[in-house]
């Protein structure tokens, strides 16, 4: 049996749109086409995994009942087409594997599901996001969406938007024949 390939999303600015320090469910609104694009990417096999910094608990801003609830609407929103959502909770400045752009929630979903990096993608708006992906092994789409537009970095690819991001994978997949 092959090993999983998978396409992890940041959260904030990615699937949904950006809020400071969301706390609040019903300032939840994730991006037009993102169910329908996530059911495309399960059709091709792959896994659809959150990882998000939340350093709005470490800094005592949100509970994380508060991150729950928001997490909660969003899966409600995306139809349920979320396999798994990972979060790091750290503040900036306290030493943690997990925090982005270090890779430790990637590699925390890759052992749990079997998860080929070499045929998964990171799929986010900062250059935080960029990073994490590159470290932990897998291709990385930047999309223009949250603060995507002003960040400077080395992505594999660029997208306007989550749903573009699906697309470019789909598209990259099919002409690698990593089918799984």
């Amino acid at each position: 049996m092959s090993r999983s390939k998978a396409v992890f999303f940041d959260r904030d600015g990615t699937l949904m749109e950006e809020v400071f320090y969301c706390g609040d469910p019903a300032k939840v609104k994730v991006y037009p086409g993102i169910p329908r694009a996530l059911r495309k990417l399960q059709e091709a096999g792959f896994r659809r995994i959150i990882i998000t910094n939340q350093s709005g608990i470490g800094r005592g801003l949100i509970s994380e009942a508060q991150y729950r609830a928001v997490e909660e609407e969003l899966l409600r929103q995306s139809e349920g087409e979320i396999d798994a959502s990972y979060f790091c909770p750290d503040a900036p400045g306290v030493h943690s594997r997990r925090r982005k752009p270090e890779p430790g929630m990637v590699l925390e979903a890759a052992a749990e599901f079997d998860i080929d990096l070499g045929r998964s993608y990171f799929v986010g708006d900062k250059a935080a996001d960029i990073e994490c992906g590159h470290r932990a092994g897998v291709r990385t789409i930047l999309v223009a969406t949250g603060y995507g537009a002003g960040e400077e970095c080395a992505a594999d690819f660029r997208a306007a938007d989550a749903v573009d991001a699906v697309e470019v994978v789909l598209r990259v997949d099919s002409q690698k024949g990593t089918g799984g």
